[in-house]
């Protein structure tokens, strides 16, 4: 796997700025959750479910806690609290096989899908 550095995902943001980020409301609760999603940054869905706030519109969702370019160099704000979702997401070929949801994303934005090439150093 690549380095931190040169790992796709820090080139690309285009998850983040595609899907609505929801998650169980705990999530967000620092009394409940050790590193928890700080709480400013969501906002209620349901009676039992968040989500991370956006900074452009529904049509655009763009978490608030995504910062830089897409598909140039992006970073999460909140990385060691972001929420489930966030940590489970994978893009393609991270583990060897596509994932639909990352070509997507990435094809939403203009962006080509990844391909193992994109996981060699």
């Amino acid at each position: 796997m690549p380095d931190k550095i040169s790992h796709p995902c820090v080139r690309c943001g285009a998850c983040c700025a595609t899907f609505r980020v929801s998650f169980y409301w705990s999530e967000s609760d620092p009394t409940l959750t050790p590193n928890a999603v700080p709480i400013e940054l969501t906002e209620k869905l349901t009676a039992h479910r968040a989500h991370m706030k956006h900074a452009d519109s529904i049509d655009k969702p763009r978490c608030v806690a995504l910062k830089g370019e897409i598909g140039t160099s992006v970073g999460c704000s909140i990385y060691e609290n972001r929420s489930t979702p966030c940590r489970d997401f994978e893009a393609s070929y991270e583990s060897g096989v596509p994932h639909l949801r990352c070509d997507k994303a990435r094809a939403n934005h203009g962006l080509a899908p990844l391909t193992p090439n994109d996981w060699q150093n």
